[in-house]
């Protein structure tokens, strides 16, 4: 089967940071699904994987999480989908990726694909929406208000792909005012449509402008990117007992002037349930589902902006080149081989 693979950590610049490989078709066993793959969309945990984690010696690493498409063949364990099924999932970190025309996930990490939407609008969803909704809801617990704060939510990187499907959760499922920040013209008329209450610009201090809008301390911050840079502005921003949630990964957090506020604080991962096979592991398959009828009852939009073309090495070096820019709007996705 076509792949996209590397096998040296490298600047996306490099000749050969991704490079076309032929791999043999895995078998599904278990509780895995054989996907024959449609689109795919990138994620900063791409770049970030690509850049800094060296596959073991003489072997080829094959990148991708964000899919859709077809089931071809279920393992013996499989109960929730059937060869012909159309889905839509995340994928394991520590598993191979969805760059490839086969892959291998586990059923109950899948949803089934909104019906409304193509494979390539439907690829752009599933990574950014986990890791929104358990930011808000499990790890933030937005539907428990915090005593005396405003039922506001903060979402530092509006226009991001999490940001941007974050900010649409939050406004279908709960009744929270949601503050989003974006700093270019494109992307504040991008987060309002989406459903953002207020804008306010991160390119410059947040603190003077939440506290501008009257309408007082949030009681929820989930900073999706540049966590470091705006840490202070979060402090001094958030209401005491609030919550605060992030997924970037700061150099150095220093999270001691929370202490004075009480604020809990919280790291969203939404790989831990597959690195770890806890538990309640199924619960992404219920959330993607979901999402699906979000999306098919008109409640929720695709975050795809920009198609870059089919699935090979120099269109996914074109993809990461824009994730790593830092100015992605919504999500680019490639689709078919």
């Amino acid at each position: 089967m076509r792949a996209v693979a590397y096998n040296i950590p490298q600047p996306i610049s490099a000749e050969t940071s991704l490079i076309d490989v032929d791999l043999p078709v895995p078998e599904a066993t278990g509780h895995d699904l054989l996907v024959e793959i449609k689109a795919v969309s990138v994620n900063p945990v791409d770049v970030k994987v690509r850049a800094h984690m060296a596959p073991p010696a003489d072997e080829l690493k094959v990148l991708g999480w964000d899919a859709a498409g077809i089931v071809k063949a279920v393992g013996a364990d499989v109960t929730l989908f059937k060869p012909g099924d159309e889905v839509y999932y995340a994928g394991a970190i520590n598993r191979p990726g969805s760059n490839a025309e086969f892959h291998l996930v586990d059923e109950r990490i899948v949803g089934r694909k909104p019906k409304s939407l193509d494979f390539a609008a439907a690829a752009a969803l599933p990574l950014t929406s986990i890791t929104a909704y358990e930011a808000l809801f499990d790890r933030l617990k937005v539907q428990d208000p915090v005593p005396g704060a405003a039922r506001s939510l903060l979402i530092i990187g509006g226009a991001g792909g999490v940001g941007s499907i974050a900010i649409q959760i939050a406004h279908v499922l709960t009744d929270l005012t949601v503050i989003a920040t974006a700093s270019r013209p494109e992307t504040r008329v991008w987060v309002k449509e989406l459903g953002a209450h207020h804008v306010v610009d991160h390119s410059k201090p947040l603190a003077p402008q939440i506290g501008a809008l009257s309408i007082g301390a949030p009681g929820f911050v989930f900073s999706t990117t540049n966590t470091d840079s705006h840490i202070a502005d979060i402090v001094e921003s958030i209401a005491p007992q609030g919550r605060f949630a992030l997924i970037d990964d700061p150099k150095v957090l220093d999270i001691v002037p929370f202490k004075r506020k009480a604020v809990s604080v919280h790291w969203e991962l939404m790989f831990t349930r597959s690195l770890f096979s806890t538990p309640d592991m199924i619960e992404q398959h219920k959330l993607l589902n979901r999402i699906s009828k979000l999306v098919d009852t008109g409640k929720i939009r695709t975050t795809l902006t920009e198609t870059v073309g089919t699935i090979n090495a120099a269109n996914l070096k074109k993809a990461h080149a824009r994730v790593e820019s830092g100015r992605m709007k919504g999500k680019a996705v490639l689709a078919g081989f």
